[in-house]
Formats: C-alpha cells, structure tokens, sequence
C-alpha cells in the first residue's frame, strides 16, 4: 500500500516513523520543501516542493499511486490540499478546507464555538477597526490578542510579561489589522493542556493528554515559538489534572465535530488538536488546530500501539467506533534543540552534529541535509524524546540525548522537570481554591 505524506518537520517525521512500524509493510512517499533526512530515510521516493503547491503534490501522489494521504502542516490545508487529493480519487486522513478553518480562521472558529453553544469558549470580539477594538480591550481589561490568520503558534499575545499594560495591548492589536481581523478575548488563567484525537468524520478515539511549552526560555519566559517541548504522563492524565477536566474536554471535541459537519456539510476527518486551559470553571478552549500538535506528535505517535496504517483506514472509512485505538502507558519527554536567538533572530546554515543519544528518540524538523551533513534553518532544528515506566525517567533519557547534540542550538532544560511539574500542580491547586 502507498502513503503520501506532506509535510517535512519534526511532526511529519514522528507520523513517517509511526507508519514505518506498521506490520503491513506500506510504501512512503513525501513531499516536502526541505530534506528532512529522518524522513527521507523511511520513504521509498520524495518530491521537494513546496507543501502549498497544491498542483504539485496531488501529480506527485497520482505519479505514485497514493491511496492514502497524511497531510502534517496547517498551510497546505489552508489550502484545500485535503479537497484536491480527493477530487484526484486519493483518500486523505485530513480534514477539508472548509472544515479546517476552525485552526487557519479564528474568528470564524470562536463565533462557531458561539453560535453552536460549544462549551469552554472564552468572553471574545472579533475587530476590523481600531475604536472599537480599544474599547473591548479597555472593558475586559486583562486579554490575550490573536491574529485571525495562520501564524505558527508566534502571533498570540497575552498580558503579562508580553504585553505589560493595556497600552502595549492596544499597540499590538492595532498593528495586526494591516494584516486582517484580530480576535480579542479574555486573558484565562490556569493551565494549558493538549487533548488531540483520531477523528473519522463521527467517532474520535482520544490520545493521551501533553503539556506544551510555546515560551522561548526557561521557567516559561520570553517570546512564544512553535514549542520547545512537551511531555506526557503514564497512563492518559497529567499531574496537575483530575479525570473531570479531560472528559469535559473529550465532550467539547466531540460537540465540536458535530458542529462542523452540521455547519459545513463535510465530516471532519483526521487529526484534531483541542489546546485547552483548565480554569477554576473547568477546560476552556484556548484554540483548535486541524492537525497534530508539533512537539505533541511526537509523544503520542512514540505511544502509539495499534498499528497506524489501521488508524489511517478507519479514518477514511469511517470506522473508527470498530476497534480500540491504543497506546503504551508510558510517560515521554521531548525537547526541542532550535537555533541560537530563535525565535526572534535566530542562526541559520550551522551544521548539527547528532552524537549518542541513548534510548531516546530523535525527529529530525526544520533542517536540511547537503553532503550527507545536516544544517539548520532558523526554525526548530531537531527535538528528541525520552521513554520510561515515569516523566522522571523520560526527563534524563531526553536531557541526555539533547547533551549529545552539538551545534549553534539552545534547548529549554527545565521542561518534564519535578520542579516544573510541582509548579503546575501547586498552580492549579490555587486555582481550584484547595
């Protein structure tokens, strides 16, 4: 069986490498607009191009007989990749455009989550105008100020460190609408979990539970980037959650994949990725992506056991209520390698040198290979993934492995860490009132 797979990143690496352990021996082929030399190694055949060159990849995946396509960025399905592959007769385990837009239209999706009284949508407006957005700033006096568009988990600014007083709010707000439409809303307080699920237009089989951290540096300071890590605990909950928080979360996910196929006449097929915060008044939805999370792929596709080519068919065909969706109860640490001064100004063309990294995991993400030598980007260049029985034990074989890795690269060390955990759980401790 043939399986194309777009996308040439850290998370697309961990979606190759889960479909390589796959007992029925698929055939991989990619696209991908660099070469991810993890990915290139597990497929028989790649196309470098641009994931957006819709016309591109569908002739690429038609030349090799796809019958199956995994679609990992959120461009090109900002795109309608997912509806050009279908109309060429592939089946793709991703979700149309008109579905998707709950990640690359946030406007849309908060007036959807409103209009279809999904739980856990936060006070909001959506603005076009400078008056008008100044005053619902002003009014709810604490917010966290979001481009409407597409912009790599970079473009969200929340008071506090990043915008320190309703004036920077304000100036911020104001220099993204050259750009578009600009969501307001509430500034929540609590933590932020990551609930992701296989979904085949009906059903969803749920994944662990991860934490991502989207600051730059340690102890959750400095500018958000696309993650510097995630990790999960043995079994399905974090250490700072109860057994409510995450139910409350699976039944907004499945409210919301109902919704959509109400609203849009198509059924939502593929990854779903719900970012939450837990407040003192249960999950709120912080944003909805219409794919995996990247680093969150790479803890739950490691965990993944029953084989994924199987995943992939009952997505397509809808059958995923047929048979359980299971992971190993482990825990996992991944952390991200990225290049010095990223996100802001980071290196570029430095090579990284991948020395013994134990029993850890290593995904190769936004780099490329020339000469049999890898190079950074200026993105997030390589994020390992440790295994054990405890986070404890996941947290040293992932510090290990990224301490054998050499280059111009800066890591966040403290993440899956006993004195970030206990943070987390005293934080919410507070926040419950107990």
């Amino acid at each position: 069986m043939n399986v194309l797979i777009v996308g040439g990143g850290g998370r697309e690496h961990a979606i190759t490498a889960a479909l390589a352990r796959s007992s029925k021996n698929p055939s991989l082929f990619a696209v991908m607009s660099k070469k991810n030399p993890g990915i290139a190694g597990l497929c028989k055949d790649f196309l470098l191009s641009k994931e957006t060159d819709v016309e591109k990849v569908v002739e690429f995946a038609v030349r090799k007989n796809a019958e199956i396509a995994v679609i990992g960025p959120e461009a090109p399905l900002s795109m309608g990749l997912a509806d050009a592959l279908e109309n060429a007769g592939i089946r793709v385990a991703a979700p149309r455009k008109a579905v998707a837009q709950i990640e690359f239209n946030k406007g849309w999706a908060r007036n959807f989550m409103k209009d279809n009284g999904i739980a856990g949508c936060p006070a909001f407006e959506v603005f076009t105008e400078k008056g008008p957005m100044d005053q619902f700033i002003e009014k709810l006096g604490d917010v966290a100020i979001k481009p409407a568009g597409l912009t790599g988990g970079k473009g969200v600014k929340v008071m506090g460190d990043q915008l320190p007083h309703l004036t920077a709010a304000m100036e911020y707000a104001a220099s993204l609408l050259a750009s578009g439409s600009v969501v307001v809303e509430e500034n929540l307080k609590g933590e932020e979990f990551t609930l992701q699920a296989f979904v085949d237009g009906e059903h969803l089989a749920f994944m662990p539970t991860v934490q991502d951290h989207k600051r730059a540096f340690e102890g959750d300071l400095g500018p958000n980037t696309g993650g510097m890590g995630s990790y999960n605990d043995a079994g399905e909950i974090l250490p700072f959650l109860v057994k409510e928080d995450v139910e409350q979360a699976k039944q907004i996910m499945l409210d919301t994949v109902k919704a959509l196929r109400k609203v849009t006449g198509i059924g939502y097929k593929g990854a779903l990725y719900g970012q939450f915060m837990i407040t003192k008044d249960g999950p709120k939805v912080i944003e909805f992506n219409a794919r995996f999370g990247d680093p969150e792929a790479m803890n739950v596709l490691s965990l993944l056991d029953t084989d994924y080519v199987d995943v992939l068919y009952a997505i397509v065909s809808g059958t995923l209520d047929k048979f359980d969706v299971k992971f190993s109860r482990k825990a996992t640490v991944c952390k991200y390698a990225v290049p010095a001064g990223y996100p802001d100004k980071p290196t570029s063309d430095r090579e990284v040198i991948v020395g013994d990294i134990g029993d850890a995991l290593l995904f190769y993400s936004s780099v490329y290979e020339d000469d049999g030598k890898v190079y950074t980007t200026g993105s997030r260049a390589v994020a390992v993934v440790g295994i054990a029985d405890t986070i404890a034990e996941a947290e040293k074989a992932a510090q290990h492995a990224l301490d054998n890795i050499k280059g111009d690269l800066h890591s966040r060390r403290d993440i899956g860490t006993a004195g970030l955990i206990q943070k987390r759980i005293d934080h919410m401790k507070k926040i419950r009132g107990k």
